[in-house]
């Protein structure tokens, strides 16, 4: 799959499945990238699309997330893949309907990353309650804007 880095996200729908795209190139260090994405405890002082998140982002921990999409709800999510300065994926629910978002960096070679993130939703629930969903488009670009201006303001 080819996701644009200009970090203008794309959805794409099936009657089982949603998925949301978005990339972004910044200037900075993967690390600084990945120690931001890393600390639940300072995401909300540079995320405006997080109101909160409790617990540790590392491997098989749960963090508990509220967004600013849906201040009503806490999302429950298990950190199932994480491979540092590179790759990293959280993941909820059952098969009935699940989200699963997957982070990605990427070195192009002239000391700019390519950070990518895909959400999927999916299951078999998801004809009954796509309908009632929000539009995360927006919420995700402005989430990689605040994370590159973070991370080229540090680096």
């Amino acid at each position: 799959m080819t996701i644009q880095t200009n970090g203008k996200a794309t959805t794409t729908r099936s009657t089982f499945r949603i998925e949301v795209v978005v990339g972004i190139t910044m200037k900075a260090t993967p690390s600084a990238i990945w120690g931001l994405l890393t600390n639940a405890q300072d995401f909300p002082r540079w995320n405006s699309t997080v109101q909160s998140i409790e617990g540790k982002i590392a491997p098989g921990e749960t963090i508990l997330l509220r967004a600013a999409i849906a201040p009503e709800r806490t999302f429950k999510l298990r950190v199932t893949t994480f491979t540092p300065n590179e790759r990293m994926v959280w993941k909820d629910g059952t098969p009935l309907f699940r989200g699963v978002r997957q982070y990605t960096l990427t070195s192009r070679g002239d000391s700019a990353i390519e950070v990518t993130m895909v959400e999927t939703i999916s299951g078999l629930m998801l004809p009954m309650i796509a309908g009632s969903l929000p539009d995360q488009g927006p919420s995700f670009g402005r989430f990689l804007a605040d994370l590159k201006a973070e991370a080229e303001r540090g680096s």
